[in-house]
């Protein structure tokens, strides 16, 4: 399996090469040169599979460079942090299963990618006898969910960047209160898309990467989407039992792109029909509605929001997607993106924009229909949502089929966002243990500028 620049750049990749290059050195994101395509028969032998043996089965479809024996332990390392047997559990709540992503070290569906991809950067330096420094920008659960991933790793230093007092405050906590010598919290005074560009234009400029061994962790990293595949795939198989006849449908609550395109690239992974509809719900930063409902792809100002992590008006991911929607043609996606970078809009033909929507159904909800849908899920049966989650649940309940289970993938604990849980039903969800104390523990973190020179100076002083 060779990857491939979005942009049409660089030479083919391996999938360790690619892992380590993060964002392609010419600013374009990576990607297989081909989706493999799974037959019912293979299909049939991965059902009843523990989480971590279908892991193996499905990552070994896209990764050819790791010995089977090592990418096993890999996993099995990764998946041994969850609090939960099955990992990423379904549970049943009135019309539609909640696929609790929410099992892992920081309590948020990042870790089930940010656990194996922190194993897999460990795996690939000890064998290179290389470093590297990662960094990444935050709205909210990657930052925590990467630190965890790498905190007290040899030859890894990892420097995260999240807008300052705009996440929540168990979210800073978790990632202030990691103290090991070789993560680096960098609060900026501006938003999550300010950070974004940051960190796109430091990996751009291809001299200071290379001189600090710059490493990705944003989901621009393939292995980030690829290790979100697995649960698609999970949860699918877990819901259609022995037919190839059932479709799944999955509502996701997004705003970089990176979790739905992960369900895009399962469904093109598994036999046709087995994942139906995907349901891309936003809350009031909406521009990957408008892009679906109208196909209007224009920048709009980011709105703080009781869902923080989805505060977002520029989707990383989006190119990827753009570069299948444009017939995997790279001139016309490098072109389509330098065009958006002058313009901040991206229009999109008659002929597009009925792909888009046989690839995409979306929804947004606002604050009140956010809050409104935790109520209403707790009143009628008794289970607690996060607002993220409720944004999914909100777009799941307006494009619900029936006949076809439907899917909320559950990103985060309540726990985390306990002041919009308390103004929905009254009280504070139940806090597990490993949040209790967090106010209690010392706490580190660097306030800085939202500009890329100041940015670069601090991660230049501090880099392995």
């Amino acid at each position: 399996m060779r990857y491939l620049s979005t942009r049409g750049g660089i030479a083919p990749l391996s999938f360790t090469e690619a892992v380590m290059m993060g964002l392609a050195s010419d600013g374009g994101l990576l990607l297989p040169e081909s989706i493999p395509t799974v037959t019912p028969a293979t299909v049939a032998a991965w059902r009843g599979l523990a989480y971590p043996e279908l892991a193996f089965e499905v990552l070994s479809c896209f990764i050819d460079d790791i010995p089977a024996q090592d990418l096993r332990g890999l996993i099995d390392r990764s998946y041994a942090t969850f609090s939960h047997p099955e990992v990423t559990p379904l549970v049943a709540v009135g019309d539609f299963e909640i696929l609790e992503l929410f099992h892992g070290p920081t309590l948020a569906f990042k870790d089930v990618a940010l656990q194996f991809l922190g194993n897999v950067f460990e795996y690939l330096l000890q064998q290179s006898g290389g470093r590297m420094n990662i960094l990444g920008a935050t709205s909210g659960d990657t930052g925590s969910a990467a630190i965890y991933g790498v905190r007290g790793k040899e030859r890894i230093n990892i420097f995260i960047l999240h807008p300052h007092k705009r996440v929540s405050p168990i979210q800073e906590l978790q990632m202030t209160t990691v103290t090991d010598p070789n993560v680096f919290n960098l609060a900026i005074r501006g938003t999550f898309d300010d950070g974004q560009a940051i960190v796109k234009a430091i990996f751009n400029d291809l001299a200071f990467k290379e001189q600090h061994q710059l490493g990705a962790v944003n989901s621009i990293n393939w292995c980030r989407i690829l290790a979100q595949v697995v649960y698609y795939v999970y949860a699918a198989l877990k819901l259609t039992g022995d037919s190839l006849a059932t479709a799944v449908d999955f509502s996701v609550p997004t705003g970089n792109f990176g979790d739905i395109f992960a369900g895009y690239v399962a469904r093109r992974l598994l036999p046709e029909g087995l994942i139906g509809r995907l349901v891309l719900a936003t809350n009031s930063n909406n521009l990957l509605t408008r892009f679906v409902q109208n196909g209007d792809y224009s920048l709009g100002t980011v709105v703080q929001t009781i869902s923080p992590s989805m505060d977002i008006q520029v989707a990383s991911n989006f190119e990827r997607y753009l570069y299948y929607l444009q017939g995997e043609t790279p001139a016309r996606t490098k072109a389509a993106m330098e065009g958006f970078a002058k313009s901040g809009s991206l229009r999109f033909t008659g002929e597009e924009l009925a792909r888009i929507q046989a690839d995409f159904a979306a929804e947004s909800a606002n604050e009140a229909e956010t809050i409104a849908t935790i109520t209403g899920i707790h009143q009628a049966h008794g289970y607690v949502l996060d607002p993220h989650t409720a944004v999914g649940v909100k777009a799941a309940q307006a494009h619900r089929r029936s006949g076809v289970p439907m899917v909320c993938l559950a990103t985060a604990h309540p726990a985390k966002f306990g002041a919009a849980v308390r103004n929905a039903i009254g009280r504070e969800p139940e806090m597990p243990a490993n949040l209790a104390d967090l106010d209690q523990r010392e706490s580190r973190c660097e306030v800085l500028d939202a500009r890329v020179e100041v940015v670069k100076e601090f991660v230049a002083r501090k880099a392995l």
